[in-house]
């Protein structure tokens, strides 16, 4: 099977993680087609394919576009995905995260596009019962937007039941860092990943990093999290598509590298690699964090053949510093 002549459509492409993976399929030689509102992407993000602004929800437009491009596979990325704020504003994200889905899910079956790459998250699993964190642990969120991840790893499960359809839901731990290459990087103004955060302030565009909260059950009372490379994340899409397109069956795998940091020592690791002394300010917890999030990746490895390239603290927040700065 000749890997260009493969069409695959990736909603939300021209955000962080989505343009990352946009341009891993473009350099292996998939067409590509990118769908995203703009709402939080940026057009210029998207190096490779056919583009079209289009909402997800629009389902007169999805139906078009899909019918247009008759893509072999999708690749879906276009969710709300910032905890607390779909804690403040749950309605927006059940419309967007579930019901947006839906209708898309609504316009691939009547069009007969039966594989489907979704955007999962370490989420769904709340507060874990044991760390790290396998994918037969008990689904418990305890934020809107967890429960959103956790819905539609349900639909997808049934829809699988149903019909001839497909999917991989990859569970993403804290997804960090940009393209090596420096021509990719998290855009967005109001960006919450903890890195981009941290180089942003060391860079002098933000005033200060909020720790939100000391007194966790951790060694040094600050959230720990597994910390993956975007570019890796990237990877693991690709390797899920082929596995999709080799026949795998549906299933839902940890994208993470297995080893947690605190917040306290990846800002340690942001002033080493700045050189910057910059200012941290404790706060409250925010409303749906867990003490503990680490990935135990053995099944990703195992099935998807997926190799983490850049687990590394320090490489990770060079390529956000660099990026920061260009």
């Amino acid at each position: 099977m000749s890997e260009k002549t493969i069409k695959v459509l990736v909603m939300g492409g021209a955000g962080y993680i989505g343009s990352h993976v946009v341009s891993a399929l473009g350099t292996r030689g998939y067409e590509v087609v990118t769908v995203d509102n703009l709402s939080t992407g940026f057009r210029e993000a998207v190096r490779h394919g056919t583009f079209y602004q289009a909402d997800l929800q629009d389902k007169d437009a999805l139906r078009e576009i899909v019918a247009r491009e008759q893509p072999e596979a999708v690749v879906h990325f276009a969710a709300s995905i910032i905890v607390p704020e779909s804690v403040a504003r749950p309605l927006a994200y059940y419309r967007n995260n579930v019901l947006g889905t839906v209708c898309l899910l609504e316009v691939l079956q009547e069009l007969n596009v039966d594989k489907f790459i979704f955007s999962s998250s370490a989420a769904v699993y709340g507060i874990p019962e044991k760390i790290p964190v396998t994918e037969d642990c008990r689904l418990a969120p305890i934020s809107p937007y967890g429960h959103t991840k956790a819905m539609m790893e349900q639909v997808l499960s049934d829809l699988a039941q149903a019909c001839a359809f497909r999917y991989v839901a990859l569970r993403y731990f804290n997804v960090a860092g940009a393209d090596p290459q420096g021509e990719l990087g998290e855009r967005k103004a109001n960006a919450t990943h903890l890195v981009t955060l941290a180089t942003r302030v060391a860079a002098g565009k933000v005033p200060r990093l909020e720790v939100y909260g000391s007194d966790y059950p951790t060694p040094d009372g600050t959230c720990v999290r597994d910390y993956i490379h975007v570019s890796d994340l990237a990877e693991a899409h690709v390797a899920a598509l082929e596995y999709l397109l080799a026949g795998g069956q549906s299933d839902v795998f940890n994208v993470g590298y297995g080893r947690g940091y605190s917040v306290r020592e990846v800002v340690e690791a942001a002033k080493k690699v700045t050189e910057q002394d910059f200012l941290v300010v404790p706060a409250d917890r925010r409303p749906g964090d867990p003490p503990t999030l680490v990935a135990d990746v053995t099944k990703s490895r195992a099935a998807l053949g997926w190799q983490a390239r850049f687990n590394d603290l320090e490489f990770i927040v060079r390529t956000a510093w660099d990026w920061e700065q260009k």
